[in-house]
């Protein structure tokens, strides 16, 4: 079966070309598979990012929306309030799962925001660019991938 990925990073100093987070899961997704059927940056604004998930979550056929970024400490980092604005419910064992993952990597981990909603028929998982949670994603590989909940297909 092929999973369907979208990933949007969330940054003000990055550019579609610049994004070494994005283009480092888009090439996770290949190397399994997968297909990344969109892949965009978007100003750290939450009006912004909440447009960019809405569009990613009922305007493609991804199975799984991933987000790079904004997920810190800063004053800056909206993501997560940006994907509660926009998220039907919260799945938190898969942020718990990645974080308890991660912070055996770096204790930076335990800093993460990250959280995993639902809307409607697509997943969100956010993974922090600024600690490396994109080189994490190798960990976790079919593991515990979402499955969209309209057509009933489960992860790998």
């Amino acid at each position: 079966m092929t999973i369907k990925f979208a990933i949007i990073t969330c940054s003000d100093t990055r550019t579609l070309e610049t994004d070494e987070a994005g283009q480092k899961l888009e090439q996770l997704i290949a190397e399994q598979g997968w297909e990344c059927v969109r892949r965009v940056v978007e100003m750290d604004e939450r009006p912004f990012i909440a447009g960019a998930l809405i569009d990613a979550c009922d305007n493609t056929d991804a199975d799984i929306v991933l987000t790079c970024g904004g997920s810190g400490l800063s004053l800056r980092d909206v993501t997560p309030e940006a994907t509660r604005d926009v998220a039907d419910r919260e799945v938190p064992g898969i942020a718990e799962a990645m974080r308890a993952h991660s912070v055996a990597i770096t204790p930076f981990a335990m800093l993460s925001r990250a959280i995993c909603p639902a809307r409607a028929h697509a997943h969100d998982q956010p993974f922090r660019q600024r600690y490396g949670g994109h080189r994490e994603l190798g960990g976790h590989r079919g593991s515990a991938a979402p499955c969209r909940e309209d057509d009933g297909r489960r992860g790998p």
